[in-house]
């Protein structure tokens, strides 16, 4: 008899007239003893009871092997691969007597402790081996209730898990048996979006849409929100990066104008796929840094302080929200049609980071990585990178060129290894044509301690502090009408509706929009399953007349 399950494997012995069967099923250890002979059927019933089992995850087949490792007579091998993930050691979080780890969820599940909706790209959510309770990445830390399931040893609290565990059978709950009485939604299909909102107290909220189900407690909506690639027209490519590129698109009921990300899957995952991901995001008509840079070729300190300062205030919003940024530049840094910046693309972003956090993973553009980045796993960085990037943006706007550029007789060896030599060990050199307090700005971001940086203060309020005092700010900005838009931005982009791509590069919007086709045995041979959950509304953009 062979019998397979979700990463189950069997083991049985006689003991005398006791037959005990031994099961290993995700990294636990259960035992049956069986006294007396059973059928099949009671047996595969038994077991589904003592795995919490669905029927499909289940597969007996009855025989004898002709030889030992066959399979036994209508053995069908393809099921040990059905629904597969690729496996990885996932590290554990014990909080509360809770052994969490990271899961990609395949159904809408609420988190039990913030109460929304468990989403997003990658690991978004954990889940506890033994009572099930699924929380968000960044709730987990703050779990107080106790594992119903789980005898709590103590030293295993905190991220090391070194302590014994010691386990009990079991019990699979869901977000729905911890919160009581809220629904989870199915799994989307493919190209539509299904979103649940509603407010903490889960009474529906008339002016909340709900897209393809129910709202709170299960009142039904008239309106059904579907929406795919085709709701859309693609006019014209604006940007391109090192794996994707930006589309402006048209929606096709409204006549508005977004932006569309276009992300091969191969960067998401570590195996060879045709398709795409899209990501419908707000249109910026103002084009970036870089374009103007490009066409100014350095700009005057009064326009550098404008835009810097909102990048501050954008960063500083970001920190008190435990994210680091990580990919600031002159390409990431958008300009509104009045002029005002807004930062955009967000995948090199670290969360749940607090004030005295580190992290280690080496990323970023290479001109504008950090010393500490550099530096490697022993040493770790926080927030400090990215006011380093900040220094390094002023640089670019006020002098024109990367604090970084080497000189014309090294240009032969100027490798990416021999730029990061040059951030870690070279001075940087001011140039001196600049005010005194833009040259002392610069060294305060600038500075390869980042204890010793501007702005890098275990209180971010006082970091942030720290920098409005600069004398380089200090007499020039007002940061309260900053905040509330009311500080007339340096340069007007003058936009004639949402198709004016004056400010967009030429080398872009001059290219063909369509998309390569795929190859059929190459997406044949995909896991889509890798990407379920993917799809999400954010309301904010999309809203009930997006949909009639």
């Amino acid at each position: 008899m062979a019998i397979s399950g979700l990463m189950a494997n069997f083991s049985i012995f006689n003991e005398g007239e006791t037959l005990k069967i031994k099961i290993y099923f995700e990294r636990q250890v259960f035992i049956v003893y069986l006294s007396e002979v059973i059928t099949i059927d009671l047996f595969y019933a038994k077991l589904r009871e003592i795995l919490r089992l669905d029927t499909n995850q289940v597969h007996v087949f009855l025989g004898q092997p002709t030889t030992p490792g066959a399979p036994c007579p209508g053995e069908d091998k393809t099921v040990y691969r059905r629904g597969a993930r690729r496996w990885v050691h996932k590290k554990k979080y014990f909080i509360s007597g809770h052994c969490f780890q990271p899961k990609r969820l395949n159904k809408r599940t609420i988190c039990a402790l913030c109460e929304d909706t468990i989403w997003g790209l990658g690991h978004a959510g954990f889940r506890c081996m033994d009572c099930g309770m699924c929380v968000h990445k960044k709730c987990h830390k703050y779990v107080a209730e106790k594992c119903c399931s789980r005898t709590f040893v103590v030293g295993e609290e905190n991220n090391g898990g070194g302590g014994i565990s010691q386990h009990k059978v079991p019990s699979l709950k869901s977000a729905t048996s911890i919160r009581g009485d809220e629904n989870l939604l199915p799994s989307s299909e493919h190209q539509k979006i299904e979103r649940t909102i509603s407010n903490t107290n889960g009474i529906p909220d008339p002016n909340l849409l709900e897209v393809g189900g129910t709202v709170g407690n299960g009142g039904d909506l008239p309106v059904q929100w579907s929406m795919g690639l085709d709701d859309f027209e693609l006019l014209t490519v604006i940007g391109r990066g090192s794996y994707a590129k930006v589309v402006q698109a048209e929606h096709r009921r409204t006549g508005q104008i977004y932006a569309i990300k276009i992300i091969k899957k191969t960067v998401c995952i570590d195996e060879e796929t045709a398709s795409r991901l899209f990501y419908v995001i707000e249109f910026i008509p103002g084009g970036d840094l870089m374009f103007h840079m490009q066409r100014q070729h350095k700009l005057p300190e009064e326009h550098a302080r404008f835009y810097s300062a909102e990048v501050i205030l954008a960063l500083h919003f970001l920190h008190t929200r435990g994210i680091i940024y990580r990919d600031l530049k002159l390409d990431n840094v958008l300009l509104d049609a009045e002029g005002h910046v807004k930062l955009t693309d967000f995948g090199m972003c670290k969360e749940n980071i607090g004030p005295n956090d580190l992290t280690s993973t080496f990323c970023g553009t290479p001109n504008y990585i950090a010393p500490e980045i550099l530096r490697g796993e022993d040493y770790g960085y926080g927030y400090s990178v990215d006011f380093w990037a900040l220094g390094v943006l002023m640089f670019e706007m006020m002098v024109g060129r990367s604090p970084f550029q080497a000189p014309i007789e090294e240009y032969q060896e100027y490798s990416e290894d021999f730029l990061f030599q040059v951030i870690l060990e070279r001075q940087i050199r001011i140039p001196r044509n600049l005010s005194v307090r833009a040259a002392n700005v610069l060294k305060g971001f600038l500075n390869k301690d980042q204890n010793e940086r501007l702005g890098c203060k275990p209180d971010l309020e006082e970091g942030l502090n720290d920098i409005k005092t600069n004398a380089f700010f200090r007499y020039s900005i007002d940061w309260e009408l900053l905040v509330e838009r009311r500080i007339t931005p340096p340069y007007n982009p003058n936009i004639n509706g949402d198709r004016d791509l004056q400010r967009f590069d030429t080398s872009f919007t001059n290219e063909d929009p369509a998309l390569t086709p795929d190859e059929p045995e190459v997406i044949a041979r995909i896991d889509q399953s890798e990407f379920d959950g993917f799809e999400y509304v954010n309301p904010l953009i999309f809203n009930k007349e997006d949909s009639v």
